[in-house]
């Protein structure tokens, strides 16, 4: 078990190391504000913030690190904007239109609602918008009720098929995804497509943050490849999904790991089984980039797919000793929806 290092970060953050990966770091801030879009009136501690998690998707997508590493407390709060943005997509459209979402809203102050739509019934609650501080393009997706997301993953729509040419073009047909997941995906990406792409139109400097939690992180992902086969190739990409089930087959995890414009991070909790959904021996696999919130709240990095050690969600959650209360939270403190 080793801890990333915090103090090669603030080194990053102010640009006190010369390798060209590191300077990589600094020249970007952040994967989530995108190539040369350095911004000096963003305060230093939201740089530090940015850097870190920048790093952070590096130290995960690292063929050599082969070992889970602990997260620290700074690494930790890198997300805390994103599990907020998380949290808010579960309030009804009109309270995110005039950003009213209680806490998960007074969290991020400087976020600019562009559009939102969904009933939260027959399509889930969505929303697109800019976060100023962070010049970056956020996308929402409402999750499920923890009573019902079980039956939903598992139903009879559960099948593996290919993902539509018509939202994803030249993707291979060995590439394929939960039926379910594919047709709720349908119902809202154009119109996240017509925002985000406005949107960038008035800060083409800035990146993209898709993010959801439960069946909304399932959607997040597919949005985070259905926009980077849509928006210029130069478009950075990250995606936060908390408590999501397994989306696709091993092709479709090889291919979501391999497209350089995505950073993916999918982060469990302790005994949550909704992650471990559906069975590997259904076909279905997760992408690389789990984060794992352990029993004692420590976070921990997990590589590759579906990490079968004891501190990593395949490995923690077992046929026995399953507990749902574990999918609503809390992740660092937050739970999803309670602002609502």
């Amino acid at each position: 078990m080793t801890t990333v290092d915090d103090e090669t970060i603030e080194e990053l953050a102010q640009g006190r190391f010369g390798s060209t990966f590191a300077q990589s770091f600094v020249f970007s801030t952040c994967h989530l504000m995108g190539e040369s879009n350095y911004n000096p009136h963003i305060p230093f501690n939201t740089l530090v913030l940015l850097v870190s998690l920048f790093s952070l998707g590096h130290v995960l997508a690292s063929p050599i690190r082969n070992q889970n590493s602990i997260l620290s407390d700074k690494q930790v709060a890198c997300f805390r904007p994103f599990t907020h943005y998380a949290s808010a997509a579960y309030c009804p459209s009109q309270q995110i239109k005039n950003w009213t979402c209680g806490e998960d809203c007074r969290a991020n102050p400087t976020f600019e609602v562009v559009d939102a739509g969904g009933d939260g019934a027959a399509v889930q609650f969505w929303y697109v918008g800019f976060d100023a501080s962070l010049n970056t393009v956020v996308i929402g997706h409402q999750g499920t009720d923890r009573s019902r997301i079980q039956a939903i993953i598992t139903d009879a729509i559960f099948l593996p098929v290919p993902l539509r040419s018509k939202y994803f073009p030249d993707i291979p047909w060995s590439i394929k995804v939960h039926l379910g997941f594919k047709e709720e995906h349908a119902k809202t990406a154009e119109n996240i497509l017509q925002a985000v792409t406005t949107t960038l139109m008035h800060h083409p400097q800035a990146s993209v943050a898709v993010v959801g939690h439960s069946l909304g992180g399932a959607l997040a992902l597919l949005d985070s490849l259905y926009l980077a086969l849509h928006l210029a190739p130069t478009t950075k990409i990250t995606m936060v999904g908390y408590g999501m089930p397994r989306v696709g087959n091993d092709a479709f995890a090889r291919y979501i790991d391999q497209h350089s414009t995505i950073s993916l991070y999918h982060i469990t909790n302790k005994k949550d089984p909704v992650p471990v959904m559906p069975a590997q021996t259904l076909g279905f696999h997760h992408c690389n980039g789990e984060l794992h919130i352990r029993e004692d709240d420590a976070w921990i990095s997990c590589p590759g797919h579906d990490n079968p050690s004891k501190e990593c969600s395949a490995g923690a959650v077992g046929i026995f000793g399953r507990n749902v209360k574990d999918h609503s939270g809390p992740y660092d403190g937050i739970w999803m929806g309670a602002a609502c």
